[in-house]
C-alpha cells in the first residue's frame, strides 16, 4: 500500500488520458451553423446519462468531460476530452467504462481513447494481439463502437485491399468503414475480455471504492465538505505534495483554527484515504494543532482531520484574490442548467423522489456539482481556482458551530480500513486474478525478511554502512553507496569471471592452464619478498616513526585546545562526563605542569553519528530527505519517530 501513496510532483501530460467521440454519419454535418448545434445537443444527452453512473464519484485530480472541437483538416467535428488522473489509475478505467457505455448507448458514436503510453487498451491484452500490431501499426486503428473494441484489420490479400487501408487509415476512413464492416473488424475475444475484466465491476466498483472516516475538523472544512464534497480531493492533493513554501501558511492558521473542530464523517475514495492516512505529519508548534496520544481512540479522527485542516489551508492561501473580492456564484444562472436539467428528468436521474425532499435535494447537489465538474464551459465556471470556491462557500454558507457539533455526536459508523493492510495472500489472489500467474514468492520472502529486520532493529548498522560509505573511494561518476550484506546475496559466474579475466590478461582460454598460474604465484611471491627486504630498512623505519610520533603530538595539541570551546564540549564523549577535568584551574598555576594534568576524554564518534543522523530525520516531518534518502539507498529503513506522536 506504501507504494499506493508514492506519486510525482511534475507530472505535465503524463498521467493524461485523451478521448474523442465522432459521428459515423460524419458527412451529414457539412453545414457548420448546424454542426455544433448538434455536437451540443448530443453532448446533453450523453451527460445526462452518465450522471446516473458518475454523479457522487470523487475524481482523484480531473473530472471527466466533453466539449465540442470543429473539424481541422482531415479530422471531422467531435466531441473530446483530456483527464489528468493523478496517482489514481482507477480513475483512467472508469473512463473506459463511461466511453464503452457511451458508445453501447448511442450505437452511431465511434470513440477512441489513448493515453501518454498510446493504445493502452493494447497493452492491456498484449499476449493475445496479433504479430502485426504494435506501437507503429496501430494509429487509427483501436475503436469503441456498439459498445465494443475493434481494430482495424491490416489487408491480406489484393482482394482486401478495396476496402481496408494498407498505412495508417484516416478517421474519415474508418467512420465509412465501421459501420458497413464492423463484424470483420470486432477485436478478438480473448482481446475483449482482457479489456472487459479490468472494467467488469463496473458500476459497483464506483460506490466501493469510497470509504467513509471519522475526521477532526475544522467547522468551516465540515461546511464545505456537505456542499461540494469534490473539494476534499484538491486539498489532500495540496498536502500530499506540500513543500516547505506551503507549510508557512501553515504556521498560522487564518482560515481554518483548531478551535472551531468538530467530528465529522468525510467520504474519500481509497486513493486519497490511503494519501492521507499513510502520510505521517506533526503539526507546527505554532499552528495550535495538538494530537492527542495514540492510544486513544480518536487520534486516527484527529490526525486525518489536522491533515485535512492544513490542505484546505495551503489551497486558500494560494488565493490570488481575497475572499471579500470574490463573487458567489449560481449554478441555475448558467444557461446551459435547463437543459441539463431536463435531460436528467428524461433519463429518470430523481428516481422518482418527489421535488424539495431530502432525497431530491441530495440528488440535486450531486448533479450540481456534476454540472460544474463536466458539463458548464470553462468561461461560465472554472474561472475561479480550487482555493477561491473554497473561500466562496465559506464566504456565502454561514455555519453554526454548536449546531455541528450536535450532528457529530450522532453520526453513522465509519468503514473499516483494514483492507490498508492486504495480506501478501490477498495480493497473491488478486495478481492471480489479473494475470493468471503467480509472482509474489519472492516478494513474500523480502517482507518477512524486513519484518524480522525491524524487530531486532540495530543502530550499529547505521554506524557500519556510514563508515562503509565514507571509506569509499569516489570517482567523476560519482560516490559509491555500499549495499547492506545482509540483504544481497553474492553471486559468482565462473564463465563472466574467466572472459573477463581473458580479457585483462589478452589470452584465450586455451592458454591458461595450471602451470602458467603457479609460475606467475611465484612471481608475485618473488616480489612481495623484494619489497619485504626493502621495508625492513632500518633507517626508513625509524624515519617513519618519527613522523608518526610528531603527528600524534600535533593532534594532542589540537585536542586540548578544542576541549575547552563550545565544539569541543558539544560532543557526547564515551564516558558521558564532561570533556575536561580541572578545566578552572588557576591560570597562575597554569603551566606545561597543569597542562599535562588536562584530561580529555575521547569523543564517541558512533554515538554522536547516530544522534545527528536521528535529529536530521526527525526533522524532515515524514518528507524526503537526505538522512532518509542515503540510509535508504543502503538498504537501511529508519522506524518512525514515536517519541514525537504525543
Amino acid at each position: 500500500m506504501e507504494g499506493l501513496v508514492e506519486g510525482m510532483r511534475e507530472r505535465g501530460l503524463q498521467d493524461t488520458v485523451r478521448y474523442r467521440l465522432y459521428l459515423s454519419d460524419h458527412l451529414s454535418l457539412s453545414d457548420p451553423r448546424t454542426c455544433r448545434d448538434r455536437w451540443e445537443r448530443q453532448r446533453e444527452a450523453i451527460m445526462g446519462r452518465l450522471a446516473l453512473l458518475s454523479a457522487g464519484y470523487i475524481w482523484h485530480n480531473e473530472a471527466f468531460s466533453l466539449n465540442y472541437t470543429a473539424a481541422r483538416g482531415d479530422i471531422p467535428s467531435h466531441i473530446g476530452g483530456m483527464t489528468n488522473f493523478g496517482d489514481n489509475v482507477d480513475d483512467e478505467w472508469l473512463i473506459v467504462y463511461l466511453i464503452q457505455q457511451i458508445t453501447k448507448e448511442f450505437p452511431d458514436l465511434v470513440a477512441s481513447i489513448e493515453d501518454e503510453d498510446g493504445d493502452f487498451l493494447l497493452i492491456e491484452a498484449a499476449k493475445y494481439l496479433p504479430k502485426w500490431l504494435n506501437p507503429d501499426t496501430s494509429v487509427n486503428r483501436v475503436f469503441f463502437y456498439h459498445g465494443e473494441l475493434h481494430i482495424i484489420p491490416l489487408p491480406q490479400n489484393t482482394g482486401e485491399l478495396s476496402w481496408l487501408p494498407a498505412g495508417h487509415p484516416t478517421i474519415p476512413e474508418v467512420l465509412s468503414l465501421l459501420p458497413t464492416h464492423s463484424e470483420k473488424c470486432l477485436a478478438t475475444e480473448p482481446i475483449r475480455k482482457a479489456i472487459n475484466r479490468r472494467i467488469q465491476s463496473y458500476p459497483e466498483k464506483i460506490h466501493n471504492d469510497q470509504h467513509r472516516a471519522y475526521c477532526y475538523v475544522p467547522a468551516g472544512i465540515a461546511a464545505v465538505l456537505k456542499h461540494r464534497p469534490d473539494l476534499l480531493a484538491p486539498a489532500i492533493q495540496a498536502f500530499y505534495l506540500r513543500d516547505p513554501i506551503d507549510l508557512r501558511a501553515c504556521r498560522s492558521f487564518k482560515f481554518f483554527l483548531p478551535e472551531t473542530c468538530v467530528m465529522a464523517l468525510v467520504t474519500f475514495s481509497k486513493c486519497l484515504y490511503a494519501q492521507l492516512q499513510q502520510q505521517p505529519f506533526m503539526p507546527d508548534r505554532r499552528s495550535g494543532y495538538k494530537l492527542p496520544a495514540q492510544s486513544d481512540q480518536n487520534f486516527k479522527a484527529h490526525a486525518l482531520g489536522m491533515k485535512l485542516a492544513h490542505g484546505f489551508e495551503i489551497l486558500c492561501a494560494k488565493c490570488s484574490q481575497s475572499a471579500s473580492n470574490i463573487k458567489a456564484g449560481n449554478v441555475a444562472s448558467d444557461p446551459q442548467w435547463e437543459g441539463f436539467l431536463n435531460s436528467l428528468k428524461k433519463n429518470a436521474y430523481f428516481r422518482g423522489e418527489l421535488e424539495g425532499s431530502a432525497r431530491y435535494r441530495e440528488l440535486l447537489q450531486m448533479a450540481e456539482i456534476y454540472f460544474q465538474q463536466s458539463v458548464a464551459r470553462p468561461k461560465s465556471s472554472s474561472t475561479l481556482s480550487r482555493g477561491e470556491q473554497v473561500m466562496q462557500l465559506l464566504q456565502a454558507q454561514s455555519c453554526s458551530v454548536e449546531e455541528l457539533q450536535k450532528e457529530g455526536e450522532n453520526l453513522p459508523p465509519e468503514d473499516d480500513d483494514s483492507w490498508l493492510n492486504i495480506s501478501l495472500e490477498e495480493l497473491d489472489q488478486m495478481l492471480e486474478e489479473a494475470s493468471g500467474t503467480k509472482l509474489l514468492n519472492a516478494a513474500r520472502q523480502e517482507e518477512e525478511d524486513e519484518e524480522e529486520e525491524e524487530d531486532g532493529y540495530d543502530l550499529h548498522d547505521i554506524t557500519k554502512c556510514m563508515k562503509a560509505f565514507v571509506s569509499k573511494v569516489s570517482s567523476y561518476e560519482g560516490a559509491e553507496v555500499p549495499r547492506s550484506s545482509a540483504s544481497s546475496e553474492v553471486q559468482f559466474d565462473v564463465n563472466s569471471f574467466t572472459n573477463a579475466l581473458e580479457k585483462i590478461l589478452g589470452v584465450e582460454s586455451e592458454e591458461l592452464d595450471s602451470d602458467d598460474l603457479e609460475d606467475e604465484d611465484s612471481d608475485l611471491l618473488d616480489s612481495d619478498e623484494d619489497s619485504d627486504r626493502k621495508e625492513g630498512n632500518p633507517e626508513e623505519c625509524a624515519s617513519a616513526t618519527n613522523t608518526l610520533g610528531n603527528i600524534r603530538d600535533y593532534m594532542d595539541q589540537m585536542d586540548r585546545e578544542l576541549a575547552g570551546t563550545h565544539i569541543g564540549k558539544s560532543f557526547t564523549k564515551v564516558s558521558g562526563e564532561v570533556d575536561v577535568i580541572n578545566h578552572e584551574l588557576s591560570k597562575t598555576e597554569a603551566g606545561a605542569e597543569s597542562k599535562e594534568n588536562l584530561k580529555i576524554l575521547p569523543v564517541d564518534v558512533d554515538l554522536n553519528l547516530v544522534e545527528n543522523l536521528l535529529e536530521s530525520y526527525s526533522s524532515q516531518a515524514g518528507l524526503p530527505g537526505p538522512t532518509s534518502n542515503i540510509l535508504q539507498s543502503m538498504g537501511l529503513r529508519l522506524p518512525d519517530n514515536k517519541d514525537n506522536a504525543t
